[in-house]
């Protein structure tokens, strides 16, 4: 999980900004434990010197926890287009959507807090709007990264701004705080683009057979991926799963998979022959009530899998 906090001013009059508010998952040495959050007993002391909530992307290891804390924080909340819709959603499910002030800020834009002078740059990463913060204050530069990874060919969004990295340290960067996994295994990550053939190409290998494809939800592009890949080998897709239908109606409402018409629902799916039906699913890690599992045990109540059929 990940919350970033930043203070600048002397002691007895410093101001703060928190980059990201997210959590983290419970496992099998947390039994009984499903969502573990950041402790903020810190900030309940410095309550009124909170400028706002930056969040980098919408991972929920960065924004996962903002409709849980905020009651704890009651701060203006910043956030890119999808990000921001995300927030919106989480933040209406609890009945804080008009408690909240949450402000939409724009790809590449640049916004005050106090002493800090905060710039967006575009990152890429496995979710649409990935954002490095530079973070300028009088006495100097941090550079916030978030998460990223480097993708040449990204298929949503635009690339990672390696002009505005440049800039910035040409600039001078006091600390540069940095999360990327696997950032220490040695070796290229593929792009999707690649990706994106190689899909085309096995999904077309079982003409006939029904198919369920899991992903994660949150990876947009790698839904487009496969929604094209579908569409390739004259398959409809439909969603199972709500982070999958939550998510797919944020990219659409920030105006991405404007190319995709080849969504269908349940029902339809369910008349139609399996082999021009592709079930993308949540589930890809196996999670016991996720979409692609239900489907597994034989309780999911439209979509059933048999013998000869394709995950």
């Amino acid at each position: 999980m990940n919350l970033n906090l930043y203070g600048f001013g002397p002691r007895h009059a410093r101001k703060w900004i928190i980059v990201d508010i997210g959590v983290t998952f419970g496992n099998a040495l947390t039994p009984g434990i499903d969502i573990i959050m950041p402790d903020i007993e810190f900030l309940k002391d410095i309550k009124k010197d909170i400028l706002g909530i930056v969040l980098t992307h919408a991972h929920e290891d960065h924004m996962g926890a903002l409709a849980r804390l905020w009651p704890r924080i009651e701060c203006p909340v910043y956030a890119t287009p999808f990000t921001h819709f995300l927030t919106e959603d989480r933040l209406a499910e609890v009945g804080l959507l008009d408690e909240v002030p949450l402000h939409e800020i724009p790809l590449k834009g640049r916004f005050t807090l106090g002493d800090f002078d905060i710039e967006l740059i575009t990152l890429t990463h496995s979710i649409p709007e990935p954002n490095a913060l530079v973070i300028r204050t009088p006495e100097g530069v941090i550079l916030h990264t978030g998460d990223w990874k480097i993708d040449p060919d990204p298929m949503i969004g635009e690339g990672v701004d390696i002009e505005a990295l440049r800039a910035v340290g040409d600039e001078g960067v006091l600390a540069m705080v940095c999360d990327s996994t696997n950032v220490f295994s040695p070796g290229v990550s593929g792009s999707e683009a690649g990706v994106r053939d190689e899909l085309i190409k096995l999904i077309g290998e079982y003409e006939g057979h029904g198919m369920a494809v899991a992903s994660f939800a949150s990876n947009v592009a790698r839904l487009e991926t496969v929604m094209v890949a579908a569409h390739a080998n004259a398959r409809s897709v439909c969603l199972i799963g709500r982070s999958m239908h939550r998510m797919v109606g944020a990219a659409q409402a920030v105006g991405m998979l404007k190319e995709i018409t080849n969504i269908i629902n349940e029902e339809q799916a369910q008349d139609m022959p399996s082999g021009h039906v592709l079930y993308l699913c949540t589930g890809s890690q196996g999670e016991s009530r996720a979409a692609l599992s239900r489907i597994a045990r034989g309780d999911h109540r439209t979509v059933k899998l048999g013998k000869g059929d394709v995950v």
